[in-house]
């Protein structure tokens, strides 16, 4: 009953949009990160040891060694993410644990990101932006050979993962003229084939073979790490692109790197890696000729949905607290 009387202790590990902020601590004893230093693994621990409900994002990881740790009023790890590879989920649930996550709300915003990545690469975007902001004033003028890139109308799309984002990813390549495939886990329902004009793939290595563009937009778990494999990556066409706003885990990041040196590839555009801060250094260095565009995981970076995935993290603790099952919780069998 004491849970009733008093206000949950709800840690929050990063900072977070104001809006958000102000209304946790309206609800809860929010503790907040307002310095934005991400915790180590002993301020995890130190958390997980207090705290009714643990707040953390995709940078903090939720392991058994930290889970371990957790004292007898941690109920509930509500997640300011989308994906959950952070945490060992199936750990958290013996353990009485309720894991949740932010999905749907950075949908349409991650299918912006990667549409313009898509758009980047063969248009040689980045590039031509450097021309005119670079040490060198090397630009001449306008001329007919200068600065080519490939046409993006009529080439073919293979989206890996035909999730929300997939789908989201497809609508808006379509609309570019993009002839749209995908793999996936399961095959989709004929009205969304037949609405998207999407051709479904049993096989990812044949529709490997046949792409001119390759999104990844599926989640990362076991299953799904180096989906991308070094084997896999040779299957592609020597000029065709490679667009990554998932995780970075999914592709062989050093394979990648090795292709595009070797101009086996017709180039890259990476929003994640796969030793997130770190980035491999030689991708910034095919980065600086021209060969990948690299960006610092801004996929889902709109403040729109930040605020979103707060509203949908409090929803979920306000749920949970009031003894419901939380909208948007996360089982083993789910990943």
């Amino acid at each position: 009953m004491e849970m009733a009387r008093r206000k949950p202790l709800v840690v929050v590990t990063r900072k977070l949009p104001d809006v958000v902020e102000t209304r946790m601590r309206e609800l809860f004893d929010a503790e907040l990160n307002v310095d934005d230093v991400p915790m180590d693994q002993a301020a995890l621990v130190e958390a997980v040891k207090r705290a009714d409900v643990l707040v953390p994002t995709l940078t903090d990881r939720i392991d058994t060694a930290v889970l371990s740790q957790a004292g007898e009023n941690l109920r509930l790890i509500a997640s300011f993410s989308n994906g959950v590879d952070h945490i060992d989920v199936a750990t958290a649930l013996a353990r009485g644990i309720t894991v949740t996550n932010t999905p749907g709300v950075l949908t349409e915003d991650t299918a912006d990101f990667t549409m313009a990545l898509i758009l980047a690469l063969p248009r040689r975007v980045t590039e031509g932006a450097q021309v005119l902001t670079g040490d060198q004033d090397d630009w001449a003028g306008w001329s007919p050979t200068w600065m080519l890139g490939r046409r993006i109308w009529g080439k073919r799309l293979g989206i890996i993962g035909m999730g929300r984002i997939g789908q989201a990813v497809a609508r808006r390549a379509k609309a570019f003229g993009l002839q749209i495939h995908y793999h996936n886990r399961r095959r989709l329902p004929g009205a969304i084939e037949d609405a998207l004009e999407a051709t479904y793939w049993d096989s990812l290595d044949q529709m490997l073979a046949r792409m001119d563009i390759v999104s990844v937009n599926c989640p990362h778990t076991p299953a799904t790490f180096h989906l991308l494999s070094a084997r896999r990556l040779k299957l592609l066409k020597r000029e065709a692109y490679v667009v990554n706003t998932a995780r970075g885990e999914i592709i062989d990041e050093n394979a990648l790197a090795r292709m595009l040196e070797a101009d086996e590839l017709g180039g890259a555009g990476l929003d994640v890696f796969e030793q997130e801060p770190a980035v491999n250094p030689k991708l910034v260095r095919l980065a600086r000729q021209g060969k990948v565009v690299l960006m610092p995981h801004m996929g889902s970076a709109t403040l729109e949905g930040r605020i979103d995935m707060g509203e949908k993290v409090i929803v979920n603790i306000r749920t949970f607290m009031d003894g419901h099952r939380p909208p948007d919780r996360v089982l083993p069998s789910m990943l």
